[in-house]
Formats: structure tokens, sequence, C-alpha cells
């Protein structure tokens, strides 16, 4: 499975952005999706992963209200849809595939993507 992200930007505080994960391999729409986030000088954390299905989608809790995880199973893609924006989300977001919710959300594994920087600024 590959996996290309894409649609990050500088936005300002308060701006909202779409990233868009798109998934390419023979199987890649039968596996659950999640993005991940990692600032400088911190470790990678878990945002928000969805089913094959495209339903269940999981958020930590620092994102919850305001990202929303979606996919278009015929596009093979997945979308990460952000508002309110804050500079604390400064960080590089990946994309990651793999077999359940469990292991796509525990992220030791699995298949991942090169990643979109998003950066939080006025």
């Amino acid at each position: 499975v590959q996996l290309q992200a894409s649609g990050g930007g500088l936005v300002q505080p308060g701006g909202s952005l779409r990233l868009s994960c798109a998934a390419s391999g023979r199987t890649s729409s039968s596996y659950a999706m999640a993005w991940f986030r990692q600032a400088p000088r911190k470790e990678r954390e878990f945002v928000a992963a969805i089913s094959w299905s495209g339903g269940s989608p999981y958020y930590a809790d620092s994102v919850k209200g305001r990202f929303t995880i979606s996919r278009d199973s015929a596009r093979n893609t997945v979308y990460l849809q952000i508002s309110s924006l804050k500079p604390d989300d400064t960080a590089v977001y990946y994309c990651a595939a793999d077999s359940s919710i469990r292991t796509v959300i525990d992220g030791a594994d699995g298949y991942w993507g090169q990643g979109t920087q998003v950066t939080v600024s006025s």
C-alpha cells in the first residue's frame, strides 16, 4: 500500500485546512486509516482514525470537536478536516494504514505516507 498525503500549508490561528491521503495498492480499500502528527521536538501522536467501512471514527482528546476524519472509498482517499486551528497544531501530519482500527491507532507497524506540513501562525 502506498500513501500520499497532501493539503498542508501555512494558516492563521482559527483557520481551517483539509488534508488528503490518497491510498493505492491492490487491497488499500480494506485497510483502516489514521492520521498522526509530529511537532518539532515532540513525540509522534495519534490524531484520528477511521475503519475501512468509513464508520467508527476515533479521535485524540486534544482534537475532538475540531478535527473530522472521513474517507471516500471510491477514490481510496481519507480526509482530515481541521478547523479552529491553534499554533499547537503545528506539525507534520502523517497518514497511516493497517489491517484494523486497533493496530492503526497503535501506530507501531502498517504503512505510512511521507507527511504534509501544517503551520499555524499569524
